[in-house]
């Protein structure tokens, strides 16, 4: 973008920022600003994931002993529920779209405001609306059913609050379509001038694709979740072999939005790990428009390999087969990628902030959850490793060790930006070291347990699995303390933080030429972008050497050698 804009932090003409715009209670609740609104999702999805969390404690200290102490058969069926529902539907989903997704778009193409804030207040409602249904549910004694609620157990024969959990996943969808339009339609016609499609940031591109994936994809699940109710409520014969019934038909219906929402959750951390990369290694995005095709090739193709969930649910041959080859063609705008991001560090001027260790990190874990992916896509494999240890760990590779990584990669790098205040960064270093190492001493473990035979979802098992799930175990104390680490330095660096300036990383794009925090309004004036994005060197020529005062970058070889 370019460096010449004239903003309220570039200009001269400093505006309030929009924590400044009122402190009461009532100008939060009723907020229309974007960025406030982004501020009430951090709150509410931040209570999720440690709630999600404590479930997950508490499963990791049942399977320390091989006969299960805690615990009954029904009590662990209803906490690992409980962890599932609340970790994929009101953390995982929302994550990164509602919180710097809803904070950093229209600062991205130069826009006042989402196109809609009123709607956008409106979905942060339903969103805590779905989530206090949760809690209500947890109270009243959970759900047994495991968070994909396949019938016909869920419909029939479970004993917990079904129809309350599923309501609750039912209005969280709706939140989501709604945030989900909101993005499409500012995208399409709030972008600044000069901001052509083929200037998008990569983030705001992320953006847009899980937008389209949620609102082609979500109504499926709302569909879905109706049916079942109906059929627990009124004994519908929907789902129920013994009226003719069809409970395969569930599974088809659940994945075709499930595996598609495996993209909502990875998707904007794409996008943010495509940004760290970048500004910290002070180059181009190799290959910028290959990168969006991959994008928008994943939004497509995933909508295509729901069915690799159901090879042993009983389906033709030449179905599996179809299944399977799809399979392996959507690892291929992933590995793109990966290729991309490591061939944009090649040669650049590398500064090992604590968002680009996030962003390695990611990195890491994401292409280690992949290649498992290969594995479970491969139909003999598949068989053999279905509803074991292996498929936690591949899903919790992707989707925490990959997804969880990009939001505290954003969390730091966007913290200035968001709070005018900058982290500790010896702290934050540390913290990103230690979910590396703490997420692999968790959940590695589960590949070799899970390839040799122990079945997910069991509180008591076999004694030689034991050394696994305590190694596990162990790993998930680490893990916790890593994820529990930058509340603490983060709330510190709100009081007796550094202020930040309005751009303390060097970065390109609009949002970091407005001050920190950004005004109510965003900018002075309207920008007018002139430039491509990743602005960090001209096209044919090494990687400059501007960065942040004080910061030295990892380069052995040399720019440009």
């Amino acid at each position: 973008m370019t460096r010449s804009l004239q903003t309220p932090a570039l200009g001269g003409h400093e505006l309030p920022s929009y924590l400044e715009d009122g402190h009461s209670l009532r100008s939060w609740l009723l907020s229309t600003d974007h960025k406030r609104i982004a501020l009430l999702y951090f709150g509410s999805i931040t209570l999720f994931f440690f709630v999600g969390g404590a479930a997950a404690t508490l499963m990791r200290l049942e399977l320390i002993s091989p006969s299960g102490r805690f615990f009954s058969n029904d009590g662990y069926n209803r906490l690992f529920t409980l962890h599932g529902v609340v970790m994929v539907w009101f953390f995982l989903v929302p994550s990164i779209p509602t919180t710097f997704g809803n904070f950093l778009l229209p600062l991205m193409i130069g826009a006042k405001d989402m196109a809609f804030p009123r709607l956008n207040l409106f979905s942060w409602y339903l969103n805590t609306v779905g989530g206090l249904l949760v809690i209500a549910c947890l109270v009243l004694g959970g759900v047994d059913t495991g968070w994909t609620f396949y019938t016909p157990f869920s419909s029939l024969f479970a004993n917990g609050y079904v129809i309350l959990a599923a309501m609750a996943v039912f209005v969280a969808g709706f939140s989501t379509i709604a945030t989900g339009i909101n993005f499409i339609v500012t995208i399409h016609t709030l972008r600044a001038p000069g901001m052509r499609w083929t200037r998008l940031p990569l983030f705001v591109w992320t953006q847009y694709a899980t937008a389209l994936v949620i609102v082609l994809a979500t109504p499926v699940l709302a569909i879905t979740l109706l049916l079942l109710m109906a059929e627990r409520l009124f004994g519908l014969p929907i789902f129920d072999p013994a009226q003719g019934g069809d409970p395969v038909l569930f599974q088809h219906l659940f994945w075709f939005y499930s595996h598609p929402a495996v993209y909502i959750m990875i998707l904007p951390a794409f996008g943010v790990i495509s940004e760290l990369v970048a500004c910290f290694s002070r180059r181009r995005v190799f290959g910028y428009t290959a990168m969006i095709y991959a994008i928008l090739g994943i939004a497509v193709i995933g909508f295509f390999v729901w069915g690799h969930h159901m090879f042993v649910a009983g389906m033709s041959p030449l179905a599996a087969l179809v299944f399977s080859f799809l399979s392996f063609v959507v690892a291929v705008p992933s590995a793109i990628k990966v290729f991309n991001w490591t061939f944009t560090l090649y040669r650049g001027q590398i500064y090992f902030e604590a968002p680009m260790i996030y962003a390695l990190g990611f990195i890491g874990l994401f292409t280690t959850g992949g290649l498992s992916g290969l594995f479970t896509a491969s139909l003999p494999v598949d068989v053999h490793v279905t509803d074991s240890y292996f498929v936690v760990a591949h899903f919790h590779y992707i989707m925490v060790g990959g997804a969880v990584s990009a939001f505290f990669g954003a969390l730091h790098f966007w913290w200035p930006k968001i709070t005018g205040r900058m982290a500790p960064d010896g702290l934050a270093r540390f913290a990103a070291i230690l979910m590396y190492f703490g997420f692999n001493f968790t959940f590695f473990p589960q590949f070799l347990m899970g390839y040799l035979g122990m079945n997910r979802r069991y509180h008591q098992y076999a004694p030689e699995f034991q050394i696994y799930h305590v190694a596990s175990s162990t790993g998930a104390a680490v893990l916790a303390a890593a994820y529990a680490l930058p509340m603490f330095y983060l709330g510190w660096s709100l009081i007796w933080g550094r202020r930040a300036e309005a751009n303390p990383w060097g970065a390109t794009g609009l949002e970091w030429q407005t001050s920190s925090p950004p005004p109510r309004e965003n900018f002075l004036k309207t920008p007018q972008v002139r430039e491509q994005a990743y602005d960090y060197h001209p096209e044919t020529e090494a990687p400059l050497h501007e960065a942040p005062e004080g910061r030295r970058p990892h380069n052995p070889q040399g720019a440009g050698a």
